[in-house]
């Protein structure tokens, strides 16, 4: 089915009215993964708590996808949440869908909101919703616009993120910021955690901006993005997720096991060879940056009282590996992984030595 909608209003629409008198503003919400379903649940919350005076009038997500090992239709988290919760639900191919706009526009929204949706939004689309379509957004715009903006932060090891609620308009990530909030960053922190607060962060935001949206008094407090600062935040690739010791240093292997953490991203992966055994491809879990500079070795050795596998990169640096998981296993700590080498060499290869490690 390509647009789906229940028939049934779900019970919370049933009350006409606020304390006030006032119908209650109708929101619809758009968002796909896990993260965006939290804030859905935030949403509820307030919206059931009375705040803002404002009902969640449906529920747009991206259709179910193929996942697991037997490739199973699986709906996305926002979509199972919006079913438990009975409220209505389209899951159109995108949002250009003639049906799924059509239906839209009888719900005559007063406002969209939308939380890692993962689809364009066209202008029809755009004009339908009275007070506009809201987004959450975890960077600090005009930084970081884009697919990955948590991973990509990471990545570039980045002192201080956030996360900013901005109006949304034709050009991705470019509308008018209502509400920002600046988050430092320790080096340790891992996407799918970080993403996570960010977004619980930035609902918040947007319950306590929604009055201003409602009287039109945001006007006066929202401000313009600063185009020229604009940063892009690419979709992750797998190739990316490949760490090539011989080329990165310490700390941008870090960064990236960092950025690309699963299940926000592909997790990073390294090739070893373990002995005599034929090489495998590694997934390092959890890392951090060493204290040291020593020379280049491919060889790997145990440290920090058994808390940590250390990989010396090719210009000294060393990465300090604390979990990490080998083809078909679970992960494990440093001294476990050691203790399975049963007395074995271990050392990484470089990029040429890995062209057949699948």
């Amino acid at each position: 089915m390509r647009c789906l909608m229940p028939l049934l209003v779900a019970p919370h629409l049933a009350r006409a009215a606020t304390l006030s008198g006032a119908a209650p503003k109708r929101v619809v919400f758009l968002g796909t993964p896990s993260v965006a379903a939290r804030s859905l649940e935030l949403l509820l919350e307030g919206s059931r708590a009375g705040r803002a005076a404002f009902e969640l009038a449906a529920v747009v997500s991206q259709p179910p996808a193929r996942a697991g090992r037997k490739m199973r239709l699986t709906p996305s988290p926002v979509h199972a949440l919006a079913e438990a919760e009975g409220l209505p639900l389209f899951t159109p191919p995108d949002a250009r869908d003639e049906p799924f706009l059509r239906a839209l526009g009888e719900l005559q929204p007063d406002l969209m909101v939308t939380a890692a949706y993962g689809c364009f939004l066209p202008r029809r689309f755009l004009e339908l919703p009275k007070y506009g379509t809201l987004n959450i957004h975890p960077s600090l715009l005009p930084l970081y616009r884009g697919a990955a903006p948590v991973q990509r932060c990471l990545e570039a090891g980045d002192a201080v993120t956030g996360v900013s609620v901005a109006f949304t308009v034709l050009k991705m990530d470019s509308g008018p910021i209502l509400r920002q909030v600046r988050r430092p960053l320790t080096g340790d922190e891992q996407a799918p955690e970080l993403l996570l607060e960010l977004f619980e962060t930035g609902t918040e935001q947007l319950l306590e901006a929604l009055p201003s949206v409602w009287d039109g008094s945001c006007r006066h407090v929202q401000w313009e993005q600063e185009h020229e600062r604009a940063t892009a935040a690419p979709k992750l690739t797998q190739a990316e997720a490949v760490l090539n010791f011989d080329t990165l240093s310490a700390a941008e292997a870090h960064n990236r096991v960092r950025g690309f953490a699963a299940p926000a991203g592909p997790g990073c992966s390294c090739a070893l060879q373990l002995g005599d055994a034929p090489p495998v491809r590694a997934k390092l879990m959890r890392t951090r940056v060493g204290a040291e500079t020593v020379p280049p070795t491919q060889e790997l050795s145990l440290g920090q009282g058994g808390k940590a596998v250390l990989f010396v990169c090719g210009d000294g640096s060393v990465l300090e590996v604390i979990s990490l998981t080998l083809p078909g296993k679970k992960p494990v700590e440093a001294k476990s992984f050691w203790n399975g080498l049963n007395g074995r060499s271990a050392r990484w290869l470089t990029s040429e030595q890995a062209t057949e490690v699948k």
